[in-house]
């Protein structure tokens, strides 16, 4: 009895140590979706009121768990029923991120064309009078977004303990998903408050808790100027990379292309670890731009055929 009992527990400490190993080389793999989440998400629910800010965070942070609790039991389905799907339905959520990045930089551009201090001055009343429905807006953006960026950050894992049992998987990804969306919303709601920090410690006695509050209330508006551009640039990044991984022909050419570029003297190194980046960033930008064209014409055809129907029925 005894022995079997230690037998047991040495089993459970094994998987254990398989499951804190296996979680660990996942963690490393999806870094840098994880940074591109962080910038994301942070970018994603700035712009609310300063009293509304840790609850916006907290709503997102929900549906983020929602999202990985649809995710991961649908990642592991996919993966014994119909692996063949994983890379299909990653393309979709690729291309509806470039997508989002595009028609954020053209609301950025035409709202600097539009940029009146009479525009300014409506727009803010606007919100004001409708701040429910922006906190709404804001929150369904967010965990949009985040289902996205979820979903690679599952399967990259699922690929790293593909060969492990079938529990083994279940509790990594669990592990991950947890860590992760605790960790990058905990980062988001540090990052949103860093202002209102600010602001506490200028009102101390110390002056050198003064000065360190002046310093961060001047670097809070930067810090969130930055995001809202490291923001969009991630969503072409993520976007672009699923697209490259997915489709063998494009993947194949960056890796040429890479090789190349690290053939080129004093620069080739540098040159080789910046060329994915970029060439990530362009396909990102051109699937946005053409989902945008495609999505435009069908718009056209639906509208012209709203007003031919309407036409025969008068």
């Amino acid at each position: 009895m005894a022995g079997s009992l230690l037998i047991l527990l040495d089993d459970i400490a094994t998987v254990l140590d398989d499951v804190a190993l296996m979680s660990k080389m996942a963690a490393k793999k999806t870094a840098g979706v994880l940074g591109d989440d962080l910038a994301l998400n942070a970018q994603q629910v700035s712009g609310v009121r300063s009293d509304r800010e840790l609850p916006v965070v907290w709503q997102v942070a929900k549906g983020s768990f929602i999202n990985k609790l649809i995710l991961v039991p649908l990642a592991l389905l996919i993966s014994v029923v119909a692996p063949w799907l994983i890379n299909p339905l990653l393309m979709i959520g690729g291309l509806f991120l470039c997508y989002e990045g595009v028609e954020k930089v053209l609301h950025n551009l035409r709202h600097k064309k539009a940029g009146t201090h009479e525009a300014a001055s409506h727009e803010k009343q606007a919100l004001q009078t409708d701040l429910a429905n922006f906190e709404k807006e804001k929150v369904r953006g967010a965990v949009r977004t985040d289902f996205i960026l979820s979903a690679e950050i599952v399967v990259i894992s699922l690929g790293t303990v593909a060969a492990a049992t079938f529990a083994t998987q279940v509790m990594v990804l669990s592990v991950i998903a947890i860590l992760m969306t605790v960790g990058v919303y905990g980062f988001v709601a540090i990052i949103v408050k860093i202002d209102d920090f600010g602001l506490y410690l200028t009102q101390q006695a110390s002056a050198f808790k003064q000065s360190v509050g002046r310093g961060l209330l001047a670097f809070a508006p930067k810090l969130m100027k930055a995001l809202t551009i490291v923001g969009t640039i991630a969503m072409f990044l993520v976007g672009g990379g699923i697209i490259n991984h997915a489709v063998p022909a494009i993947h194949h050419l960056t890796e040429e292309t890479v090789d190349h570029a690290a053939l080129i003297p004093n620069v080739g190194n540098i040159l080789g670890a910046v060329t994915p980046t970029l060439i990530n960033l362009a396909i990102g930008i051109v699937a946005g731009l053409l989902v945008l064209i495609v999505i435009g014409l069908i718009q056209k055809i639906r509208g012209k055929s709203a007003s031919v129907s309407s036409n025969k029925d008068s």
